[in-house]
């Protein structure tokens, strides 16, 4: 059942993905088409990939991205009356940390009832951590609450203790997250000054993990994994397993399910409805 109806969902969001297309090539092609720059950005169905700064959250840059596109087709601000005439439905596929960089895949139209599939889907990330110091939030955006000698820790130590973070691994999420408790956000909740109580470990997976640098007390690792991992979690537990502490200091996801930070995600500069035209793929 569920493979049938995803395989329908599919097929259903490439015949709309087709039929934009249809829509623009026939906008470009006759001048006297009618349709308007807004209603051809509506009839966008797909995914695409862009590209996300540190800094801003998931959410602020896709309404950045939405605003860019409407800006493009001349409504500048949205009337509330006709705001549902001038939306355009669009979402992403999995939440980056605020202060993460790299690939974050948009839904477009249709294209957002396969975004469930990236959250579920392997992703790959570059991380710098830092060993002798644990902050609040598990990376440099937060506060230091300890700190360790790292200095007895080699090289080899550390890739020993890898071992142990990789395959089917049960992995505690960090306090400051997109995860809710009570239909709120545990970092809105922990910002507010309220006592959250930690997630309970969840099973993930690790497909790869390599130490790509050591030079104490930064390391850097490459990290491939499946839905629902947290490479802040991983960091802060290695730092533990060495009898020290850890923290993020970089971190930039460079691939998501099929899409890359080389070949896929869009820069600010092309958040243009040419440019994801062409990126657009159908789900």
């Amino acid at each position: 059942g569920e493979i049938a109806g995803s395989i329908g969902a599919s097929t259903y969001c490439r015949r709309r993905h087709f039929k934009s297309l249809e829509a623009f090539t026939m906008a470009n092609v006759s001048s006297t088409s009618g349709t308007s720059s807004l209603s051809k950005l509506q009839s966008l169905n797909g995914l695409f990939a862009i590209y996300k700064k540190p800094g801003p959250t998931s959410a602020d840059v896709l309404n950045s991205l939405k605003t860019a596109l409407l800006n493009e087709a001349g409504v500048q601000n949205l009337n509330p009356r006709k705001r549902k005439k001038q939306e355009i439905k669009m979402g992403h596929g999995g939440t980056l940390d605020s202060a993460a960089s790299g690939v974050l895949v948009v839904g477009v139209g249709y294209g957002t009832k396969m975004l469930s599939t990236m959250l579920e889907g392997s992703k790959k990330y570059v991380a710098v951590g830092e060993l002798g110091k644990a902050t609040d939030t598990l990376d440099a955006t937060g506060t230091v609450i300890l700190q360790k000698e790292f200095e007895h820790i080699t090289r080899f130590d550390f890739e020993e203790k890898m071992k142990g973070f990789t395959g089917d691994i049960m992995q505690v999420p960090p306090l400051y997250s997109a995860l809710k408790t009570h239909g709120q956000r545990l970092s809105v909740l922990l910002k507010k000054g309220h006592k959250v109580e930690a997630k309970p470990a969840r099973p993930v997976t690790v497909y790869n993990l390599d130490l790509k640098e050591f030079k104490p007390p930064h390391f850097t690792l490459d990290v491939e994994c499946g839905g629902g991992f947290y490479v802040r979690s991983l960091v802060d537990d290695l730092g533990k397993a060495l009898s020290s502490c850890a923290h993020v200091k970089e971190l930039i996801r460079t691939k998501q399910d099929r899409f890359t930070l080389e070949h896929h995600a869009l820069h600010e500069e092309h958040w243009t409805f040419e440019h994801i035209m062409r990126s657009l793929q159908p789900c």
